[in-house]
């Protein structure tokens, strides 16, 4: 067991399941204090009880300013403090094939929860941090939010909000030692990443899996498919005191989706154009 975040006091909002149920296991090991915060309250209790003594859980709607501030005020109480605000929470909204036959109908939830509750979630975190000694928020973005794209607008959208607005505080909030940075997941294997949505059937579901998967796995140039935990080793280094010098910045856990297209378009051109000169002789 390490100890990277001996004596550090945490909140993770979304950390029943996914990205914030691994980033909880690892926080706990390296010996943090955690206080999960979701909606999601049989899973949430669950994943406490699992973690055992150094976890509890609060039931969280991250868009209620009250209820953002009651998993604060849970963390101060139980454990004495709050060192680091990950603001995780998030959904993906519905699937279009093209902006053009999207209806909306979705984009004030994917706003609010995507957006607004990281504005909550860094705003209440840093009322108790700044006069205690400062502390680092962290904040799920995408892979979306710097890659333009078909479909998921409202989300793709949210997430772009978010990396500046975390850039923007990172600014506002460095005279208090609050520093504030984003991770950047890719395509990693969460259930909001199957791309299966809400009433499909379990063998619907495992085909779009299957035939979705190859796609994404031609987007990376590592071919690992990324698991929570990857995301969860970028969450470590931002909570603990090796990032002290690290403030308004985005690390992408991707497998190099945003290092460039791993197509190699360049190599196809000077191809097809040495085609062409064989062609004349």
């Amino acid at each position: 067991m390490g100890r990277e975040l001996a004596k550090k006091i945490a909140i993770i909002t979304g950390g029943a399941s996914g990205l914030g149920r691994a980033t909880a296991e690892v926080f706990v090991q390296e010996g943090a204090k955690v206080v999960i915060a979701d909606l999601n309250a049989e899973k949430g209790e669950e994943t406490a009880r699992a973690l055992g003594d150094d976890c509890r859980f609060i039931r969280t709607d991250v868009m209620q300013a009250d209820q953002v501030q009651a998993a604060v005020d849970l963390a101060v109480s139980a454990f004495g403090g709050l060192n680091v605000m990950m603001n995780n929470a998030g959904i993906g909204g519905k699937f279009h094939d093209r902006f053009i036959n999207d209806d909306l109908s979705d984009y004030r939830a994917v706003l609010d929860s995507n957006l607004l509750g990281v504005m909550l979630g860094s705003q209440r975190a840093a009322r108790y941090m700044k006069d205690h000694g400062g502390g680092s928020i962290i904040s799920t973005t995408s892979t979306a939010a710097q890659l333009a794209g078909f479909g998921v607008m409202a989300y793709r959208s949210a997430k772009a909000a978010v990396t500046l607005f975390s850039r923007s505080i990172a600014i506002d909030f460095a005279e208090y030692d609050i520093r504030v940075n984003c991770i950047a997941p890719g395509q990693i294997q969460t259930p909001m990443t199957t791309y299966a949505e809400p009433g499909m059937s379990p063998e619907v579901a495992a085909r779009v899996a299957k035939a979705t998967e190859p796609v994404m796995d031609s987007a990376r140039p590592l071919k690992r498919k990324g698991a929570p935990a990857d995301v969860a080793q970028a969450a470590l280094f931002l909570a603990s005191d090796r990032s002290q010098y690290t403030t308004g910045t985005t690390i992408p856990v991707d497998g190099g989706v945003l290092a460039g297209d791993p197509v190699n378009h360049m190599r196809n051109i000077l191809a097809a154009r040495a085609r062409a000169i064989a062609e004349e002789e």
